[in-house]
């Protein structure tokens, strides 16, 4: 299992991250979306990218971006943890706010009993570390795991809507997490210009 001192350092990040995401489980006047970068959106951190954003109480939004892989592995991370070191897949950035936690998104029919936060139909996040840990050893093939997440202040997104920042497109969890990223956000942008054009 992970040494104390990461476990220390995950339990410290997790509490900034319960705050933001506590609220998810709460009712919301929105659904969860996958934002995807315009071509207009230059930033170093944010642009060309695809994030899934997911409304909290309050106006805000929490998200992780799906198309940034990192060089990093679980393996690498978790140099103990004997499940980690059979993931091949890299973490990736999830975003700039708590990047010493890892998360979890996995895909699951039905429901979950180990607090794992419905974000989808067919997508949990799970930020809790015995939850973290149980889909690193038993679900890693249905699940992505990311460094960091995104977090808007309230009207921060609506902000970035209104100034065209973003397309907004449905949440599907075999595009969420798919393995080969690259090209993903060249192939959703043609698709959703295409579509802003015959609207």
């Amino acid at each position: 299992m992970p040494g104390m001192k990461v476990l220390l350092l995950r339990a410290l990040a997790a509490s900034s991250a319960a705050f933001f995401l506590a609220s998810a489980t709460a009712a919301a006047p929105e659904e969860t979306v996958l934002l995807v970068a315009k071509r207009q959106f230059e930033d170093p951190i944010y642009g060309s990218t695809i994030v899934l954003a997911k409304p909290v109480q309050g106006g805000g939004h929490v998200g992780f971006i799906v198309n940034r892989p990192t060089k990093m592995s679980l393996a690498e991370l978790f140099p103990e943890h004997e499940a980690s070191k059979k993931v091949a897949d890299p973490l990736f950035l999830g975003g700039t706010v708590d990047m010493n936690l890892v998360f979890a998104l996995v895909e699951t029919q039905g429901n979950r009993k180990d607090g794992a936060i419905r974000i989808t139909p067919d997508l949990f996040l799970a930020y809790e570390t015995k939850a973290v840990d149980r889909i690193i050893e038993s679900e890693s093939d249905h699940a992505r795991f990311f460094l960091g997440m995104v977090v808007w202040r309230p009207g921060q997104l609506d902000d970035e809507l209104d100034r065209g920042l973003w397309y907004v497109d449905e949440p599907q969890a075999k595009l969420v997490l798919r393995r080969k990223t690259d090209g993903l956000w060249e192939e959703l942008v043609r698709r959703l210009e295409a579509r802003a054009n015959t609207i």
